[in-house]
């Protein structure tokens, strides 16, 4: 991804063709150590496009992916009602914690 952002970068600098010198100065630029083989499968894999098109072609793409709310699945199947609970809920122990005059400081927020 880093390297994407790199020619990104570069091309809206300016840099239609953004070459493999130019991109490492922006990567080391931002203390990124530089991975010739990746930096190398990205530039040729983008010789030649357009950015723009490349950028809407992949939102027409984005649109067609599916997202429900991040809360609960949207597919989520209610449990059988007839089926027996394989786990058994024991009773919460509820502990009581009571304060000590140590815990708030001596003062109060509020005091």
């Amino acid at each position: 991804m880093r390297y994407v952002a790199a020619y990104l970068l570069a091309v809206l600098a300016g840099n239609q063709s953004p070459d493999s010198a130019s991109l490492e100065k922006i990567l080391n630029s931002v203390g990124v150590k530089v991975e010739q083989a990746n930096l190398t499968k990205v530039i040729d894999e983008l010789k030649g496009k357009s950015i723009e098109d490349l950028i809407k072609e992949g939102t027409s793409k984005l649109a067609t992916v599916p997202s429900a709310p991040a809360g609960a699945p949207a597919s989520a199947a209610p449990a059988a009602s007839g089926a027996p609970s394989a786990k058994k809920e024991e009773p919460k122990k509820e502990e009581k914690k009571e304060e000590s005059e140590d815990e708030d400081m001596g003062f109060g927020l509020f005091d």
